[in-house]
């Protein structure tokens, strides 16, 4: 009777624990934004699952471990394959799956992007570059990928689908305050210049490289606190300001990225930033 009972108990744990261990396996998930354009979402860089009727292609591939549920949940919304994999930029979070998916489909980026990645002796770099703008077509479906200046790094790419009027920003947008990575290219003033480039652009969508879809109002916010915190530093270096006193001088109510509970992308910058900006005055 006693064995009975135990081996109840266990039959039981086991009902309960394996769709906890199930959950624990999906990090990530899919969610639709336009008709035949769904964005994956969880730890690492959001992924765009454009859908054609001649397969698949995706913008970033997040981290390496992704490669699989990332197949999954690209299967949960086509019966087609991944033919391209286009990355924004070179940080591992975005272009981590690479080579998994370079064993079954093409990936393109940047030549800086590129670049980036052999320097720092990334797996998967892609086969394919560009250096202005390129295109792909499949299944009757255009997308571009351009190059519209320095910003998050010297090699990040917008991608724009213009049958749905939306873009994927990668990193360049970003639901929080933005990391500058000084050491690949990245620029503040570049940033700038390079929002307004994507703003020229013709869409109401935009895909951030973290956090939720915007519209055209999010991004037009995300550039003018971009501005706004330039033209903070560089008041505070006219002032005298030391660079070692730039990480708390620089916190101001009005600008959310500086704050200490969402200015962690921002803090990392900060070094660089008051380089680049003593550099400007």
């Amino acid at each position: 009777m006693q064995k009975i009972i135990v081996k109840s108990l266990i039959a039981m744990l086991l009902i309960v624990l394996l769709p906890l261990q199930v959950l624990a396996q999906n990090r990530l998930s899919i969610a639709q934004v336009k008709d035949g354009l769904h964005v994956i979402t969880g730890p690492g860089g959001n992924i765009g699952v454009r859908v054609t009727s001649g397969g698949v292609i995706l913008i970033d591939d997040k981290f390496p471990q992704d490669f699989d549920e990332i197949q999954s949940l690209v299967a949960t919304v086509s019966n087609l394959p991944v033919r391209y994999v286009i990355n924004t930029h070179h940080h591992g979070d975005h272009s981590g799956s690479n080579a998994s998916f370079l064993q079954v489909a093409e990936i393109i980026a940047h030549k800086n992007a590129r670049d980036n990645m052999l320097r720092g002796n990334q797996d998967g770099p892609p086969r394919i570059i560009y250096t202005d703008e390129t295109s792909v077509f499949l299944g009757g479906v255009e997308v571009r990928a351009y190059y519209m200046g320095r910003g998050h790094t010297n090699g990040d790419s917008v991608v724009y689908f213009p049958d749905l009027k939306t873009v994927h920003g990668g990193d360049l947008l970003h639901g929080t305050a933005p990391f500058i990575d000084y050491a690949n290219g990245g620029s503040s003033r570049g940033w700038v210049g390079t929002m307004n480039n994507i703003l020229s652009l013709d869409w109401d969508t935009a895909i951030p490289g973290h956090g939720a879809v915007m519209e055209r109002r999010d991004v037009l916010n995300f550039r003018n606190q971009m501005e706004a915190v330039r033209e903070r530093m560089a008041s505070l270096i006219r002032g005298g300001l030391d660079a070692g006193e730039a990480p708390e001088a620089i916190k101001d109510s009005g600008l959310s990225w500086t704050q200490a509970e969402q200015g962690l992308f921002m803090q990392r910058s900060i070094p660089g930033f008051y380089e680049e900006l003593s550099g400007e005055l």
